[in-house]
């Protein structure tokens, strides 16, 4: 396994793979670390998960500078990412108690209740552009519910996948009780086919997501799925444009644009476009574009030059279609695989931009008469992770809210993940939810309990 520098091509390690004889080795001693582990008390998982928020903290600095040279992502953005695993590792070591306590249930039996036991040992196949986040928001709940925990990561950040395995041991978990597997992901199938593995999550594609949710229903065995999205922007006629254009730059841009929940289909009212087209390449264009490791850059390099193609090839047939280029467009010249920041007006249904997801620093400007057609356009996608909406009129603002397919809408904010509230989505977005207390009871057995 290889890890290559996207911001210069250049090889930076490469990885020994677990063969067979490893992988079976792995399996069977995270599960009996499980099965020690599931007898714990909630006191004991939080102060080590605590442990693990220490530890990042700790060493903010070195897996910021892992995620930049791997992915590509600007180390404020690294440092930030951090920062939020320890959050959420914070969190659930206050919080799972809570969640998880039985619930008293009254019928005609003398006590009756609802109980959270944990599942075992939980596969994780996770993506490459949140490569700390995407792992700890799964396994931080996880972990405390009393399950265990199995890494396939992407395989271009192998580094960032052992060092997470790292952060675990150092905060005094069980050695084995959350294992990174170093394996290709013609390898996954078997895993999941394992009698050991209860259950999977997988953040990531569409093709992905089928392949794996097919897999693991043969076998009958629990996924959450959180895949693809184009998440719309509504920009209605009293929205605050100033303050809804300059969040429309950072809700676009983040990690330079590889993001599931970056807005992506900017749908504004007619008498906003101008003002809001404007607005929004003028911010664009004076973004900071260079090496991830310097302190003063906005936008480092997409994470692979084949990701940044196949952005451009959309790109182009959007705009053969008709949609109109007002800023970008192109590959920045010189090594690594970064590309302009791209804002393109006057897309419409049947362009490439409309219905396809795209990951990358590309923004779609789509006009429509009035906030009906807006809420139409906004659910006219095979997607429904997040979506935001801009108006001054906070009534009108919820109303039109619930309209929204999506796993979760911002009014008048930027879509985000958040450990207090539910992560996921619907239609091709995928099933299930992270975080929150739905989160962490998606991987328990709900057991009812019935004496008399």
């Amino acid at each position: 396994m290889k890890a290559i520098n996207p911001a210069t091509g250049e090889l930076i390690k490469t990885y020994k793979r677990h063969d067979q004889e490893a992988l079976n080795s792995i399996l069977s001693t995270t599960q009996s670390a499980w099965e020690a582990w599931r007898k714990t008390s909630f006191e004991h998982r939080s102060k080590l998960m605590l442990n693990a928020a220490q530890v990042l903290r700790k060493n903010s600095e070195k897996y910021a500078l892992l995620m930049s040279i791997e992915m590509g992502k600007v180390l404020t953005e690294a440092r930030s990412e951090v920062e939020k695993c320890a959050w959420v590792c914070e969190y659930y070591a206050e919080n799972a108690e809570t969640f998880l306590k039985d619930e008293l249930i009254e019928t005609e039996a003398s006590k009756s209740f609802v109980a959270f036991d944990p599942m075992g040992l939980v596969l994780a196949v996770m993506p490459w552009n949140f490569p700390f986040w995407q792992v700890f928001r799964f396994a931080a709940p996880a972990l405390m519910a009393g399950n265990a925990g199995l890494l396939k990561h992407a395989s271009n950040v192998p580094g960032c996948a052992l060092a997470i395995e790292e952060v675990f041991r150092e905060a005094g978990f069980p050695k084995d009780l959350f294992r990174t597997l170093m394996i290709p992901a013609s390898a996954v199938e078997s895993v999941i086919r394992d009698a050991r593995v209860r259950a999977v999550t997988l953040t990531g594609s569409e093709a992905a997501g089928m392949q794996v949710a097919s897999i693991a229903g043969n076998e009958l065995k629990k996924t959450v799925l959180e895949l693809g999205g184009s998440d719309p922007y509504v920009v209605l006629e009293d929205a605050d444009i100033p303050a809804c254009v300059a969040m429309s730059a950072k809700a676009r841009m983040i990690n330079a644009g590889q993001s599931c929940i970056a807005a992506k289909r900017f749908i504004v009212v007619e008498s906003k476009q101008a003002a809001f087209e404007e607005g929004q390449a003028e911010i664009m264009r004076n973004l900071r574009i260079g090496d991830p490791l310097e302190e003063d850059t906005q936008v480092g390099p997409m994470a692979r030059e084949d990701l940044r193609d196949e952005l451009h090839d959309q790109v182009t047939r959007t705009l053969k279609a008709g949609g109109r280029l007002i800023t970008g467009g192109e590959f920045v010249k010189g090594p690594g695989a970064f590309y302009q920041p791209t804002v393109i007006s006057d897309v419409s249904k049947g362009m490439a931009i409309y219905s396809e997801e795209t990951f990358g620093p590309v923004s779609a400007i789509i006009p429509v008469k009035d906030e009906e057609e807006a809420i139409k356009v906004a659910n006219d996608s095979d997607f429904g992770l997040g979506g935001s909406l801009w108006t001054a009129d906070l009534e009108k603002g919820e109303a039109l809210a619930r309209r929204i397919e999506s796993g979760a809408v911002f009014v008048n904010g930027m879509t985000m993940s958040d450990p207090r509230m539910p992560f996921g989505g619907i239609k091709r977005s995928g099933y299930g939810r992270e975080l929150g207390q739905y989160g962490i009871r998606e991987f328990v057995n709900i057991k009812s309990i019935w004496i008399k």
